[in-house]
C-alpha cells in the first residue's frame, strides 16, 4: 500500500481556532489521515500522510474554506505511513520565531521558483544563498556554498543574522528551508535589518527537489516524520534519528560503535570523564543560580534546635542557657524568653509550648530558639565543585563562609547552600573549615557513608595540606609544633596552648620568605584539633596574616570579614582576609576504597604573591 505525504501551509488571519481544530481532526480521521496539523491565528501548517485518496480528501476539504480555496500541497509517497498518530495543535505561532512584528500574512519576500534558482546556479549569477534550517538539517544536506548560520532553535535566527558581512546586505540573497515556510518570516526580518536584495525559495527544498532534482544540492533534505530524511528523489533516504538526541543519523552513524539504540549515538556520546565533566558543569550552574542571591540575605524566621545535654541536665531554663552561651547576658535571655522566642518542641515548625525561665530542663530535650526578621551578614558564596560521584562531593569552599550554621549564620552557610541545590539529598559534612579558611571540604551524600568517612577524619588518616602566609622570617626551612592545644574554647571562642590540653602536631615548610616581612608557608598537621594551625603558628610567633582571633594587632583592627560594607558589593568579589587555605586532602573512597586525591586553585593572595602554579621552593619537602 501507498500512502500519500502532504506538506503545505498558508499564513492567513483566521479565528474560532477550538472549532476548525474539532473539524480538522475529525476530517482527517474519517479519512485515515495522521500526521501534524498546527493552527494559529496567523495560519495553518500542516504535516500528513494517509492513502492516497484519504489524503486528497483532507485537501479538498480544507479547499471548502475560502481561506483555503486556493492550497497546494508538495507531495511524496511511501511504502509506509510515517505518523504514529493524528495531533491537531492550537499554537501561539505555526513557527515559532517570537517577533510579533512580523506578519506574513500581509507581506513576504519575493519568491523565487525552483527554475529561477537553477538557472543562476548554472550560470554562475553571483547569489549568496542562505540556509534558514536548524544545525542538524544542515548536516544532511544543503545546496552547495550555501551560508549555514549554526543554529539550533529558529527563534537563534535574528541573532545568527548579525554575523553575516556588511556586503551581504547589498548583494542578491536567496534564502531557503524545508517548505518554505520558515521563510515566510525570514525575509520580512531581513528587509527590516537591512538587506536590500531578498528573494526566498518557492517552496522550498522538497518543490526544488520536485522541480529540479539534485543540480546544485548535496545531499538529502530532513523532514519532521519517521522517514527522517528524503532524497532529492523524494524518498525515504535511510537516515535514521538518535532517540537520545534526535540527531539525524546517516548509515555510516548506524555501524558506529558509539551507536547504541536509544542510548547514544556519535554525537552524543560521552565517555565517563566527559558525562562527568558535563555533570560537575550542571550542577555548578544550580550552585551558583541559587547562591548569587545568598539565601539568607532576605528577611526569615529563624528556627533553631538546642538540645540539653547531660552535664547541664538539672539546671533551671535561665541556668542552662547562660551556660551554653556564655558571651550572651541574662538580660538577653530573659528578654528572649518573655517573648516567647525559646519554646519547647519536638519539631522545627509545629506548635511548640512557651517555656518559664525558672523550669528545670532534662537532659536530651529539644528547645527551639525563635528569631523573626531574621537577616544575616552578607558572605562570600563562591562554592566551586571539584568533584561529585554517587558517594561523595569535594568542594572548594571560599574564604568568609561559614562551613554550617552558628552564632548569625543559618542560611549563608555551605551546608544551607548546598543542602538546597541536592535536595531532597540529605547531605553530610565529613570535617569542617573554619569560616575564614577556604579551600577543600568533603561531604557525603549518603547517611551511610558519613560515618565511614567521619571517621577518617577522627582517627587522622586523612592526608591535608595546607599553605598558609604569616607574618615574619621563621629561621630554619622545616620546623614542627607539638603543643598541646586547650579541649575547650574561651570566653572569645579562641583556644589556646595547654599543657594539659589535647596532643597536637603540626609540620611546616617554608615555600618562601617575601620582601614585605612575611613568609609562604606549606603546612600539614598530623592531627586535628579546633583552630590548630592557628594556634600552633601564633604560638610560635608567626601568626597567619589577617588571623583577627590569634594574630598581630593590625590584623585584629581589619574590618569584620562579614561586614557589609556597601549594598551594591557583591559578596563574591571580597578578598579573603585569613590567609590560610587548605590546598590538598587525601581520603579513602567510600565504596571504591581507594585512596582519591583532590587540589584546590590557588587563593587570590597567593595568586597575588606571584606564587601560583607548581611549587617548587627550596626547603626540602617532607615524604
Amino acid at each position: 500500500m501507498q500512502f500519500l505525504n502532504l506538506a503545505t501551509y498558508r499564513f492567513v488571519s483566521l479565528d474560532n481556532l477550538v472549532e476548525r481544530r474539532e473539524q480538522i481532526y475529525a476530517a482527517a480521521s474519517r479519512f485515515d489521515v495522521r500526521g501534524t496539523v498546527l493552527i494559529s491565528n496567523e495560519g495553518i501548517n500542516i504535516f500528513v500522510a494517509g492513502p492516497e485518496q484519504g489524503a486528497r480528501d483532507l485537501l479538498s476539504f480544507l479547499r471548502e474554506d475560502p481561506l483555503f480555496a486556493d492550497l497546494t500541497a508538495k507531495e511524496s509517497w511511501t511504502d509506509y505511513q510515517p505518523f504514529r498518530r493524528l495531533l491537531v495543535k492550537i499554537k501561539k505561532e505555526i513557527i515559532a520565531f517570537g517577533l510579533d512584528a512580523i506578519e506574513p500574512a500581509k507581506r513576504t519576500s519575493p519568491k523565487l521558483s525552483p527554475q529561477e534558482l537553477r538557472e543562476w546556479l548554472d550560470s554562475g549569477k553571483p547569489v549568496r544563498l542562505l540556509d534558514t534550517r536548524n544545525d542538524y538539517e544542515v548536516d544532511l544536506g544543503t545546496f552547495e556554498g550555501a551560508v549555514d548560520l549554526g543554529i539550533q532553535h529558529f527563534r537563534n535566527f535574528p541573532q545568527a543574522i548579525e554575523a553575516l558581512p556588511e556586503e551581504a546586505k547589498h548583494e542578491p540573497l536567496v534564502m531557503f528551508c524545508t517548505g518554505g515556510i520558515r521563510c515566510e518570516k525570514a525575509g520580512p526580518m531581513m528587509e527590516q535589518a537591512g538587506f536590500t536584495e531578498v528573494y526566498q525559495l518557492d517552496g522550498g527544498i522538497l518543490n526544488y527537489f520536485q522541480q529540479c532534482g539534485n543540480a546544485h544540492y548535496n545531499g538529502d533534505c530532513f523532514v519532521f516524520d519517521q522517514r527522517v530524511a528524503v532524497t532529492p528523489e523524494l524518498q525515504p533516504s535511510g537516515a535514521k534519528l538518535c532517540f537520545a538526541c534526535q540527531q539525524p543519523l546517516q548509515p555510516k552513524d548506524l555501524l558506529s560503535p558509539l551507536y547504541k539504540i536509544g542510548v547514544s549515538c556519535p554525537s552524543c556520546y560521552r565517555d565517563e570523564s566527559q558525562q562527568a565533566e558535563r555533570s560537575l558543569k550542571k550542577r555548578q550552574a544550580k550552585i551558583d543560580a541559587f547562591a548569587v542571591s545568598l539565601p539568607g540575605a532576605k528577611p526569615y524566621e529563624s528556627r533553631r534546635p538546642m538540645y540539653v545535654a547531660g552535664q547541664f541536665a538539672g539546671l533551671s531554663m535561665i541556668e542552662w542557657l547562660l551556660s551554653m552561651h556564655q558571651r550572651l547576658t541574662r538580660e538577653f535571655w530573659l528578654e528572649q524568653l518573655e517573648l516567647g522566642r525559646i519554646v519547647y518542641g519536638s519539631h522545627l515548625h509545629s506548635a511548640q509550648t512557651r517555656v518559664d525561665k525558672d523550669r528545670i530542663v532534662k537532659e536530651g530535650e529539644r528547645f527551639i530558639q525563635i528569631e523573626p526578621n531574621c537577616v544575616e551578614p552578607s558572605v562570600n558564596a563562591n562554592i566551586r565543585l571539584l568533584y561529585e560521584d554517587a558517594a561523595i562531593i569535594a568542594i572548594h569552599k571560599p574564604s568568609g563562609l561559614p562551613s554550617h550554621a552558628s552564632g548569625r549564620f543559618c542560611r549563608n552557610t555551605l551546608d544551607y547552600i548546598l543542602g538546597q541545590v541536592y535536595a531532597p539529598e540529605k547531605l553530610h559534612l565529613a570535617h569542617r573549615l573554619d569560616a575564614a579558611t577556604s579551600g577543600i571540604m568533603i561531604l557525603s551524600r549518603r547517611h551511610k557513608y558519613a560515618g565511614p568517612l567521619q571517621q577518617q577524619f577522627a582517627n587522622g588518616t586523612v592526608q591535608k595540606v595546607y599553605i598558609a602566609q604569616v607574618h615574619g622570617h621563621p629561621l630554619e626551612d622545616n620546623f614542627d609544633c607539638n603543643e598541646p592545644i586547650a579541649a575547650t574554647t574561651s570566653e572569645r571562642g579562641t583556644r589556646a596552648v595547654d599543657p594539659a590540653g589535647l596532643a597536637a602536631t603540626t609540620n611546616f615548610s617554608v615555600i618562601e620568605r617575601l620582601a614585605d616581612g612575611t613568609t609562604l608557608l606549606e603546612v600539614t598537621p598530623q592531627t586535628g584539633r579546633t583552630h590548630q594551625i592557628r594556634v600552633h603558628l601564633a604560638h610560635l610567633g608567626h601568626p597567619i596574616v589577617g588571623d583577627q582571633a590569634y594574630g598581630h594587632a593590625t590584623d585584629a583592627t581589619n574590618v569584620d570579614m562579614h561586614a557589609d560594607k556597601s549594598s551594591e558589593e557583591h559578596p563574591t568579589q571580597r578578598p579573603s582576609l585569613l590567609r590560610l587555605h587548605a590546598w590538598k586532602l587525601s581520603i579513602v573512597h567510600p565504596t571504591t576504597k581507594q585512596p582519591i586525591d583532590f587540589v584546590a586553585d590557588d587563593p587570590d593572595w597567593y595568586v597575588a604573591s606571584g606564587r601560583n602554579g607548581e611549587r617548587v621552593h627550596e626547603a626540602s619537602s617532607r615524604p
